[in-house]
């Protein structure tokens, strides 16, 4: 039996003060790149912040007040299911300067916030844009392919929050000659690592003693079959999730994304901070991280053949890409970032807080 989470009534008020006070709301317990950006931005705002799950797990014990708000996941008739958190809405918002909702999930809570100060940050490419997303006061997308799905919204591309000197951790690998060409992320179908598996003969023909490396796994359990599919094949060495993924990105010689949807693309850029360079592939927002030929390759979806070719030029053009790589990744800073976003979302009459 679980114990059951604390009820929104016992909530921490707002502090009283010149602290601004701000609801951050996600839609999941454990921390995924969505999650991990929130927290760098928290990190850095000096305001009074409340931050909300569907119950304990690492993102309650991030160090921030906490309380329980479940707004349904992706199931048929989660939307629905999710009206019955709207009265735990309005009392965990009363009192907040602003609220903010991580995620398309959470926008859920919109009908039952009229009269708060509402953000709502994009990190999917959506495929439609429900009526309740335009009460929002401030939209927020990933990258400008998000963007310009949000049709009728006036959204403000962001793009994600990396550190630019991550700290150092050992591999989960060990140690060995040759190169290291790694995924590092969800093992799902979205982000088909299968694809880089395929690719694994055809990389060690052309670079021998290069190791092809899967780090991750499904901690949502959404495709146990996919998952079962990536952990039999022989190709490659297999690891598990790593809370930290920025702190492997020195070990790698390549970082390779062969997904066929991707919102922005965080790991990638988290490798060009290092200055490791990359292999992705030409979809959603992976194409405004990676310049081709100059920070890493970009190639077609579902081409294992264009994987290796490309991981193969990015290995002899190493350094030379990985310098453009580490100057690059500049624009993503933590820092800078959370100082756009806190003046985008403040409240009017604390917009000009952050000098």
């Amino acid at each position: 039996m679980t114990s059951s989470p604390r009820a929104p009534e016992a909530a921490p008020a707002p502090e009283t003060g010149t602290r601004p006070s701000l609801w951050a709301v996600c839609a999941t317990s454990h921390a995924g790149g969505a999650e991990v950006g929130l927290l760098r931005l928290l990190a850095r705002l000096d305001w009074d912040v409340l931050l909300t799950t569907p119950g304990p797990g690492p993102l309650a014990e991030a160090g921030f007040a906490w309380a329980p708000l479940p707004v349904g996941g992706l199931g048929r008739r989660a939307g629905a299911r999710a009206a019955a958190s709207w009265p735990g809405a309005r009392r965990l918002a009363r009192g907040r300067d602003v609220v903010y909702l991580n995620g398309t999930v959470c926008g859920r809570l919109l009908p039952a916030l009229r009269g708060s100060r509402t953000v709502l940050h994009v990190h999917d490419m959506v495929e439609r844009v429900p009526a309740m997303w335009r009460t929002a006061d401030v939209v927020l997308a990933d990258s400008q392919a998000v963007a310009d799905r949000l049709v009728g919204l006036e959204s403000h591309v962001v793009f994600c929050p990396i550190e630019l000197d991550p700290p150092h951790a050992p591999p989960p690998w060990p140690p060995a000659p040759g190169p290291v060409i790694a995924f590092v992320g969800r093992l799902e179908r979205r982000k088909a690592p299968l694809d880089l598996i395929a690719a694994a003969p055809a990389i060690r023909a052309g670079a021998p003693g290069a190791r092809v490396v899967i780090v991750g796994a499904d901690p949502f359990g959404t495709d146990p079959g996919y998952v079962e599919a990536v952990r039999a094949a022989g190709e490659v060495e297999h690891y598990g999730w790593v809370p930290d993924a920025s702190a492997l990105m020195r070990h790698v010689d390549v970082l390779v994304a062969p997904s066929r949807q991707e919102p922005f693309g965080t790991v990638l850029a988290e490798a060009m901070a290092v200055g490791t360079p990359v292999v992705a592939t030409r979809v959603g927002g992976l194409a405004e991280v990676v310049e081709d030929g100059v920070t890493g390759r970009l190639v077609d979806p579902g081409r294992p053949d264009q994987i290796a070719a490309a991981v193969l030029e990015v290995l002899g053009r190493r350094r030379t890409m990985g310098e453009a790589a580490r100057r690059s990744a500049r624009r993503f800073d933590a820092d800078a970032y959370a100082s756009r976003v806190e003046g985008l979302i403040a409240p009017p009459a604390r917009s000009g807080a952050r000098p």
